[in-house]
């Protein structure tokens, strides 16, 4: 069996070898920078490893992977205008490089260069593929709403923003496996399997991202501590806190969110330990990577052929921390 290592490596030479030759320039030069940032390429190598868990050849499932890496990246070069976001993989945005507009434009031909990608896979059943994929993309919009809608919320709950992230970052996950799983000739139960074991394990990516961002070493994760805090972001830790903290120490959480000094960090994380508010979230990601297991487990195939699938998840997750 393929290892990560090889479906990346296949991954990244078949990004390379997309044209982008049409004019005008301005409009297909963007997609290529985008699709050059590199990254983990986590998705297209998930639908990969799900067809070749079935027995598969990858080779049929490479349009159908590289159709979704070039819809995330589309929702990248939207979201990067929605954050006013300068930087994205150390090189500047595409609205950054360009413009706004070139950008907008560009993000959505990327969405139709996307479905083009997935119209040309070797399947018998095309039908239903662009139907998971055109539900996932609709889900991954709605995401995206419903997280600019919390920043001018102030009573955000724990389901509110488990939905968010559900949608806005883990159901593309499991899009991609069950995607794979299908083109590999995974029968429907299985593929379903796929599914919600990469759309659980996208749940607990991100609440592990969630604490890093405030717990973990900066040099590390790779990204200053805090940001989410100073951004007033509602995070799983914020909302925990929000949740829990009384009397003075709410009004004190308040008023710093409303705050823009140094100290402002530093205030909120001791808030943070006083409520524990981190051990809330770690059992929580627990929770949903259990769950995402017991989906795998549920999967009609020798367990020697998840291997792989389940040692990404963990080699991920253990990568973040």
């Amino acid at each position: 069996m393929k290892t990560y290592k090889d479906i990346y490596a296949q991954v990244e030479q078949e990004i390379a070898h997309i044209a982008y030759t049409q004019q005008p320039e301005e409009l297909y030069k963007p997609i290529e920078y985008i699709m050059s940032l590199g990254g983990k390429r986590l998705r297209p190598v998930l639908t990969l490893m799900a067809c070749n868990m079935f027995g598969g050849e990858s080779q049929k499932a490479i349009k159908a992977a590289l159709a979704i890496e070039m819809f995330h990246n589309f929702t990248l070069v939207h979201d990067d205008i929605m954050d006013n976001a300068d930087i994205r993989r150390g090189h500047p945005t595409v609205h950054i490089k360009w413009n706004q507009t070139i950008a907008i434009l560009s993000g959505d031909l990327m969405m139709i260069k996307a479905t083009d990608l997935l119209c040309e896979t070797e399947t018998n059943d095309l039908r239903t593929l662009i139907s998971v994929f055109n539900k996932t993309a609709a889900e991954v919009c709605e995401g995206q709403q419903w997280d600019m809608n919390f920043e001018t919320q102030n009573n955000v709950t724990e389901q509110d923003y488990l939905k968010m992230i559900t949608l806005k970052t883990a159901v593309l996950l499991g899009c991609a496996l069950k995607v794979g799983s299908l083109i590999g000739g995974a029968n429907t139960n299985d593929a379903n399997h796929l599914y919600e074991f990469g759309k659980n394990i996208g749940i607990a990516f991100q609440l592990q991202d969630d604490i890093l961002d405030s717990f973990g070493e900066g040099d590390k994760v790779g990204k200053k501590i805090g940001g989410d805090i100073a951004a007033n972001k509602k995070t799983i830790l914020l909302i925990e806190a929000l949740n829990s903290a009384t009397g003075d120490d709410k009004d004190e959480l308040y008023y710093w969110l409303g705050a823009k000094s140094e100290e402002k960090i530093e205030a909120v994380l001791n808030l943070y330990a006083k409520y524990k508010v981190r051990d809330k979230a770690e059992q929580l990601k627990e929770q949903y990577l259990q769950l995402a297991f017991e989906h795998l487990k549920q999967v009609s195939i020798p367990t020697e052929n998840t291997l792989l699938l389940k040692q990404t998840a963990i080699d991920l997750m253990e990568r973040m921390s």
